[in-house]
């Protein structure tokens, strides 16, 4: 397998975590639901929809790099599973909406995160596609991160501060 320069494989973490992020928003969407949180479901629906948009965008983006596409996409699996491993953990049978949006939060703040790093990397290596490529998702991961905090901290407010947990 090609090795990857630290923005390849920074364009293969990006990737993981969108794919990731499909995951994850799609188990909020059934938490919420079952939680009573319909009214959550339409904004999960278009994070879910745009995290599918970015994982196409980003394979189509490793395929812009002769010969190394695999090799970016295998990063992007490692990433997608340790993702989905903290997932796991954070989130059980008990879990409710706060629980699902307060790892939103994390994981949507971990995303934004990469794809500054990304844009970083891009701009000093002057990779016009690339920097595309962050100036399209970085309004939209900024975006999902300011949701889920604002929805984490209306639901927290929703919950007795007294209750036994």
């Amino acid at each position: 397998m090609a090795d990857l320069t630290n923005m390849e494989s920074k364009i293969g973490e990006v990737t993981g975590l969108a794919m990731a992020a499909k995951a994850a928003t799609s188990k909020v969407i059934t938490i919420a639901r079952n939680d009573g949180h319909d009214e959550l479901v339409a904004a999960l629906e278009q994070m879910n929809s745009e995290a599918a948009e970015t994982e196409e965008r980003c394979t189509e983006l490793a395929g812009t790099f002769d010969g190394k596409k695999t090799a970016i996409l295998e990063e992007a699996r490692e990433t997608k599973e340790k993702a989905a491993s903290m997932l796991r953990t954070y989130l059980d049978d008990d879990s409710d909406a706060l629980d699902g949006y307060e790892f939103l939060t994390m994981a949507e703040a971990g995303e934004v995160g990469h794809w500054e790093i990304l844009a970083t990397m891009a701009e000093s290596a002057n990779a016009a596609g690339v920097l595309d490529a962050t100036r399209w998702a970085l309004p939209i991961q900024q975006r999902h991160f300011d949701h889920a905090r604002a929805t984490s901290m209306k639901l927290a407010a929703d919950e007795d501060p007294h209750e036994e947990a």
